[in-house]
């Protein structure tokens, strides 16, 4: 017996039980190593999950089928609006189509690719896609054409002005940074575009009225928004600004079309999110200036057309207008703007589930693509379409009407317009434009003004060009 128990006591197996108690006791020992390792790979984490750029991988089919196959030119009709298939080709040809430069040009222009805004983070830049960037360049003029240095501006996206506490000196040092980007060997003005709320001064500054978009400053409320930042601007600056002239996007693109001198008046207009419009008129005709301005001669004017009262809206409207932030105020606007025409459409089928951002571009997805919508929403699109667009050439025939009263000479106008909405595209029909154009002449040969021509022009950087006219002016 004592042989057989000694052979258990010296068995392999009774050596390698370990405890676990031991174990433990083992790697207690070195605990701040395991705690630090611990850390270290947390932050590792936390540094690769906040600073790589995400990457997104979509894939798609598409069905072709041959003619020989039977395919009837119903089922491609979809492809047909977009001008990616041609009922006529063959099934090479089409999928020639697809890998086709022409089309990958149109997605890339389509989408603004071509263009990049960036911001910087501490640990790398940051793509913005469609954000709004505060843009900055030089801009020269040489017999009448104008040059931007560098082309398209030094752009920087300024969305951090949303944040809680972000202060007046915050503002500056953001906008600074790109304007430090930009050489220069003389002393310049600044034409500064500044698109809220402002009372325009006799210095051709202006005074904030109030923030919007989301914007909270407070100490700028009531102070004028240009010369800090020129003399912010100077502290840092060997190559000194000689002064400001703030106006808004409106007032920009009405000076942008004064680039073409040929013309015999000129109007700004806005049609995208909001509306608005601008034009010269003598500073006799204006009864609001105070006459110990003592001016004469042709004034800039921001209409702000948007907040027009018109007769003839309708109770949908006045829905809109109850479920809207601002109500009573900008009637004018909710009833032709992109913020708004969705809105009207939903408010025709209040019963109906839309999605809740609903704006012009899907409503002209409806319109562009009636086969994959309820018919009834594709007429209703169409006539909210068409009526914003009727309704935006009465303004301008109003708009130039009292511009003739005031000058009878007045032939030729050139119109600079901007906005998503007024440049937007209708497969199926007339686009935006053309409905405004058609309007604005018919309703001005009723007024027996015929012989008055509105030329449309759309210019690329026409904010730019127009706030650096008025800081010359």
């Amino acid at each position: 017996m004592q042989d057989i128990n000694n052979t258990q006591n010296n068995s392999p197996e009774h050596d390698d039980d370990v405890s676990v108690l031991e174990v433990v006791l083992l790697y207690i020992k070195h605990w701040k190593f395991i705690l630090l390792s611990i850390i270290i790979c947390l932050v590792v984490a936390f540094v690769y999950v906040r600073y790589t750029t995400p990457l997104y991988k979509a894939s798609s089919k598409i069905v072709i089928r041959d003619k020989k196959m039977g395919q009837t030119g119903v089922e491609l009709t979809a492809f047909n609006d977009l001008g990616i298939l041609s009922q006529s080709g063959t099934l090479d040809n089409e999928v020639e189509v697809l890998r086709s430069k022409t089309l990958m040009r149109s997605v890339v222009d389509s989408l603004n690719l071509h263009v990049a805004y960036y911001k910087k983070d501490w640990m790398k830049r940051i793509e913005i896609y469609r954000d709004s960037p505060v843009e900055v360049a030089v801009v020269d003029f040489v017999d009448g054409n104008a040059s931007i240095h560098p082309e398209n501006g030094w752009k920087k996206d300024l969305s951090v002005m949303k944040t809680p506490g972000f202060s007046e000196k915050d503002l500056f040092k953001e906008q600074a940074d790109p304007i430090g980007e930009i050489k220069r060997e003389q002393e310049t003005p600044i034409g500064y575009c500044f698109s809220y709320p402002a009372e325009s001064m006799l210095n051709g500054d202006a005074k904030l009225l109030r923030w919007t978009k989301g914007v909270d400053i407070k100490e700028m409320v009531g102070q004028p928004v240009g010369q800090p930042l020129v003399d912010y601007l100077n502290e840092r600056n060997s190559v000194k600004f000689t002064g400001v002239k703030v106006i808004n996007d409106t007032v920009a693109s009405l000076f942008a079309g004064l680039t073409d001198t040929s013309y015999d008046a000129y109007i700004g207009l806005i049609v995208g999110t909001g509306t608005n419009m601008a034009t010269f008129i003598n500073a006799d005709k204006i009864k609001k200036l105070n006459p110990d301005y003592k001016l004469s001669g042709l004034i800039p004017v921001n209409l702000e057309s948007g907040n027009f009262n018109p007769p003839h809206l309708t109770v949908i409207d006045d829905k809109v207008d109850a479920c809207s932030d601002a109500k009573g105020a900008q009637r004018f606007e909710k009833a032709v703007s992109g913020m708004y025409l969705g809105e009207i459409l939903k408010s025709v089928f209040p019963c109906d589930e839309f999605e809740q951002r609903f704006d012009a571009q899907k409503l002209t997805n409806i319109m562009n693509y009636p086969d994959i919508h309820k018919k009834r929403y594709v007429e209703v699109a169409r006539s909210i379409y068409e009526r914003s667009a009727k309704l935006v050439a009465a303004s301008l025939a109003g708009l130039v009407l009292v511009l003739v009263s005031q000058d009878p000479s007045i032939k030729k106008v050139r119109l600079v317009a901007e906005g998503s909405l007024f440049w937007s595209e209708y497969r199926k029909g007339k686009n935006y434009k053309d409905m405004v154009t058609a309007e604005l002449q018919k309703l001005l040969s009723e007024f027996g003004h015929s012989d008055v021509h509105v030329h449309v022009a759309q210019m690329e950087n026409a904010n730019l060009i127009g706030s650096a006219i008025a800081a010359l002016s």
